[in-house]
């Protein structure tokens, strides 16, 4: 038995921690390059296979997802697998997949003709939540306070479109980081900079145009609830909104209280991760007028820093286990153990 690991040096990323762990426990592995042409060649000697891909990434975009279903179809165990990555970074895909398995989701509308999208802010109220399929840390997700902002954003996403990334939103958010001492004037720069020039990924991908997706607005949520199930154990934290603002993605203010925990999300989370058969995801929860936890949105990855300070996890029974913990060796334990 084998592993191979596509190693990112970028921050947050798991690929390190993943080798520190094979190499302290004695797991052979390999360290592969996904943008080699010998990739599959690489890989023909490996029973299991690593790679933490993520949005706004030229080469991951463009073939992470193949690759792990490739290899998924000749019995190589994949993390993330299948299940748990079609459908990252696409909101679209999203709806589907929670309304068909029937999740509690939030009421979710998309629209691929102007005309029926037109029609539909004609008979609806406001606000409403507007997003892109990709994106993350709430970049592009706006809120829609009128019949007239709406249709300012259809005739956008009718004609020449959106930036991948609302790069304005990033920049507020790192200049607000920057305030807090929570970033520095290196990044600050260099996110303000980015407002002004495309990168390698916005360029081949182009602009979101097409469709409109708008999502009903929930009132009084200050918060939102992270949760990241890995196999059966399951850690979570609290997201505080932005000041002023309504999203709490992407905001930095992090309460690690497990007191603070809805365990309804615990279990939701639970019971959506064994009825798609993923071994990782990670879901939003915001709450309706009647205090009922329900779904934003899902994906596989999360920026492992931020949950460092989770003082424990749970069970799929929702037991506790107080105590620090790696969830990326979790991710390597669980793959040998599909593989044995």
């Amino acid at each position: 038995m084998k592993i191979a690991i596509h190693h990112s040096p970028r921050e947050g990323f798991f690929s390190k921690r993943w080798i520190e762990y094979c190499e302290s426990n004695n797991i052979p592995y390999v360290i592969v390059d996904c943008s080699s042409s010998n990739i599959v060649e690489d890989l023909k000697d490996c029973s299991g296979f690593m790679w933490h891909f993520a949005q706004g990434n030229k080469l991951d975009y463009l073939i992470s997802i193949s690759l792990i279903s490739s290899l998924e179809s000749i019995g190589i165990k994949t993390f993330p697998n299948y299940n748990s990555c079609w459908h990252f970074d696409d909101k679209l895909a999203q709806k589907y997949l929670l309304e068909i398995l029937d999740a509690p989701f939030i009421k979710t509308w998309v629209f691929f003709n102007k005309k029926e999208a037109i029609q539909w802010i004609n008979t609806t109220d406001f606000p409403k939540v507007f997003k892109l399929r990709g994106g993350a840390s709430s970049s592009n997700v706006k809120l829609v306070k009128s019949y007239k902002n709406a249709k300012k954003l259809i005739n956008v996403a009718f004609s020449s479109g959106f930036r991948q990334f609302d790069r304005t939103s990033l920049f507020l958010d790192e200049f607000n980081k920057f305030k807090r001492k929570d970033s520095n004037f290196f990044n600050l720069v260099k996110t303000f900079l980015k407002i002004f020039f495309k990168s390698d990924y916005e360029s081949i991908k182009g602009n979101e145009k097409g469709y409109v997706y708008f999502q009903e607005f929930l009132p009084n949520n200050s918060f939102d609830i992270r949760v990241v199930v890995i196999g059966n154990r399951a850690f979570a934290l609290k997201r505080l909104v932005r000041k002023n603002d309504f999203r709490a993605s992407g905001s930095g203010s992090i309460i690690y209280n497990k007191d603070e925990i809805d365990l309804r999300c615990i279990k939701i989370a639970f019971e959506v991760v064994k009825k798609l058969n993923a071994n990782c995801l990670t879901f939003d929860f915001l709450f309706d007028v009647n205090a009922n936890p329900l779904i934003a949105e899902i994906s596989f990855g999360f920026y492992q820093n931020a949950y460092d300070n989770c003082p424990g996890y749970w069970d799929d029974s929702l037991s506790w286990f107080q105590g620090s913990f790696n969830p990326q060796s979790w991710m390597v334990e669980d793959l040998i153990r599909s593989i044995s």
